[in-house]
């Protein structure tokens, strides 16, 4: 695959195929994968260099599905097996779920290549992958000018260690409630989160689900409740979708400052909002920019004090 010569962001995560089961029903062979997820909710923003891998039953409709949403496809590797699959299974909360089954197939032996034009991005995402594989896409990219990582409490028990390398070297870190509590040993969030910034990010960002995120700096905390949703579908991939976009508006703005971080926040929580509505990404194939800037100013009259 080509890829053009300038890309602003690089997406690295995950790709899999999902069997989701809710209290209304039960999906199976969705597309999903942390890489999916923010990849698309950051395209609506900017261009995306997208790496992953999948086996060769992957539909060539998902591979349309990136093209169309304005992912490029160079750093995409597909190979002979298997697709990563995942199955769960969410409680009547819609919040609560539980894994069932973990299929890692050529997901197991996923090692990030990134084509040049890749190297050369601006902006990077690390999605939920191993640490040392973050560390080996941090070790071929010229330094960005913003590095955002994200992690889970399966690298917190097993790869501490490698985690704490790639921590010391990201910009921003972000994680829920749960991982932040997990990784430093705190119960408060906000002596998590100056334990975390500690280690090296300039900002930690901890998303809070239905209840919105908080964004930590030396200089401050910036709280932001999330976008309102009458009818939660499929809440899989709902992080993952708010760091797509939020790095995705912070890249097409090109400059990283507290106005720039807040209203990519904002992004974040608007994209994740029509995601939920739907399962897997099929709000997200349906949804427009235009559709984004009508709900963003809706929620920014919603945050209005004065």
């Amino acid at each position: 695959m080509s890829s053009p010569k300038n890309i602003p962001l690089v997406v690295v995560g995950s790709i899999g195929l999902d069997t989701i089961a809710t209290p209304r029903e039960r999906r199976t062979d969705l597309l999903g994968g942390s890489a999916s997820y923010a990849g698309v909710a950051a395209a609506f923003f900017t261009r995306v260099g997208l790496v992953g891998v999948v086996g060769s039953d992957f539909d060539a409709a998902h591979l349309a599905l990136y093209r169309r949403c304005g992912c490029d496809l160079a750093g995409l590797q597909i190979r002979d097996g298997r697709t990563f699959r995942w199955s769960g299974v969410y409680e009547e909360n819609m919040d609560n779920r539980r894994t069932l089954s973990t299929e890692l197939n050529v997901f197991a032996d996923f090692a990030p290549c990134l084509p040049p034009a890749y190297r050369r991005a601006p902006f990077l995402f690390l999605a939920n992958i191993a640490p040392a594989l973050q560390l080996h896409v941090l070790d071929q990219m010229r330094p960005p000018r913003f590095v955002m990582a994200d992690t889970m409490d399966l690298w917190i028990e097993t790869a501490r260690p490698a985690l704490q390398r790639v921590i010391r070297r990201v910009h921003l870190l972000t994680v829920n409630e749960s991982e932040a509590r997990h990784l430093t040993g705190q119960r408060s969030l906000l002596a998590a989160a100056h334990r975390l910034l500690g280690w090296g990010p300039r900002y930690v960002l901890i998303k809070k689900g239905e209840h919105g995120c908080s964004l930590f700096s030396r200089r401050g905390v910036f709280q932001l409740p999330a976008y309102p949703v009458p009818d939660v579908r499929d809440p899989t991939g709902a992080g993952d979708t708010f760091a797509g976009g939020f790095i995705g508006a912070l890249a097409a703005g090109g400059r990283v400052h507290a106005a720039a971080l807040r209203r990519a926040m904002l992004y974040g929580s608007v994209v994740a909002s029509f995601g939920v509505e739907a399962f897997s990404l099929d709000r997200l194939r349906r949804l427009t920019r235009r559709a984004i800037g009508q709900r963003a100013r809706v929620f920014h009259r919603m945050l209005r004090v004065d």
